[in-house]
Order: C-alpha cells, then structure tokens, then sequence
C-alpha cells in the first residue's frame, strides 16, 4: 500500500493529534524495521503501522476488533489495501482484545513496537531536550522497570514481542529508539 493512500484512510477514521503522531511513530519505526529485516517491500510495513490504532478512536472498546471491519469495508475504495496490512493490524490485540496470533515479522514487530514506542516517547519527554536523539538505552530500561512511569505502556506486551523476534529488551529498546530517531523530526521527539 502506497504511504500516501494509507494517510488518506487514516484521516478518515482518526482526527486526534496525539494518536496520529503515535500512528505515525509506530509507522516509522516499522519502516527502520524492515530495512533490518530486509523486507521486500517496506512500504506494506510503514503502512500497517499507520493504520494500526484507525479504529481506536471510535471504538476504543473493541480496538483491534472493528479494525477488521473497517479496514475491509475501504478496500474498494484503496485497492492497495492488502490482506497482510489488515491482519498485521488485528495482530497486534493478540491476547488484549482478540486471537490473532503474530506470525510473520511484520506482525510480530508491530506487537514488540507498539507499546514500546509510547513508553520510549514518554522517556523522551521527560528529558531536559524532550528528544529521543540523546536519548540512552540504560535510562529507558530504568524507565521501563518502573512500573508507575507510562503505566499504560504494557511492559508484559512489550517482553512477549521482543521474546517473539528472538531479542532480549535491550536490542529491542535500542533498535526502536534508533528508529525513532530516524523520524524524530516528524514526530516531533
């Protein structure tokens, strides 16, 4: 799916700011993830991680469950729109709100990076810089063992998904903060 036509759909459905800087975060962070994974086509990942929370907002008690629905009913309208987009994006309830397991890297990276990013953007945002470009692995994992810092951010989300790519947090955490620095002037961190 063309990046262009998936910021199209998700205007659509999501009007809020601060959840479309975190769509776009996740986005980015995919895309610096696939280049390492070697994807084929990194575009389809930056995608699936734009358009992963698009139903969140109208329907934030049944996220990852009207996505579906939502998603299907746009593909006349966005051709582009894949199968493997749509369950990337369903993926990332699994064991939260649905049974779609991650299985391929696409999904399992867009279920380690999810909630790892708000936590990351909230370390970011206690700095002195309220950047991630100075930002170090060793203050996050402090951050990350504190269980009242981000406490939204699901810390047993975030160890399943780096178990799932075969890293430990460490990796995991240093990879997205590179990723996030790679964007950080786009999403503003």
């Amino acid at each position: 799916m063309k990046f262009e036509n998936a910021q199209k759909l998700l205007d659509k459905y999501v009007k809020g700011q601060t959840l479309k800087r975190h769509c776009l975060t996740v986005a980015i962070t995919l895309e610096f993830f696939a280049k390492d994974f070697k994807a084929q086509n990194p575009q389809v990942w930056k995608s699936a991680g734009l358009l992963h929370d698009i139903d969140f907002e109208l329907y934030p008690d049944e996220h990852c469950i009207k996505a579906k629905e939502i998603l299907e009913s746009e593909k006349a309208n966005f051709p582009d729109l894949t199968d493997e987009i749509i369950r990337a994006v369903l993926s990332h309830g699994w064991n939260l709100t649905n049974a779609v397991e991650p299985q391929t890297d696409l999904e399992k990276t867009l279920y380690a990076v999810d909630e790892l990013t708000g936590l990351i953007f909230a370390c970011a945002m206690v700095r002195p810089s309220k950047s991630v470009v100075d930002l170090e692995v060793k203050s996050a994992l402090k951050k990350f063992k504190s269980a009242g810092f981000a406490a939204n951010c699901n810390r047993d989300v975030i160890n399943a998904g780096a178990a799932m790519l075969g890293m430990d947090l460490k990796t995991l955490m240093q990879k997205t903060i590179l990723a996030m620095r790679s964007g950080h002037e786009l999403i503003g961190v």
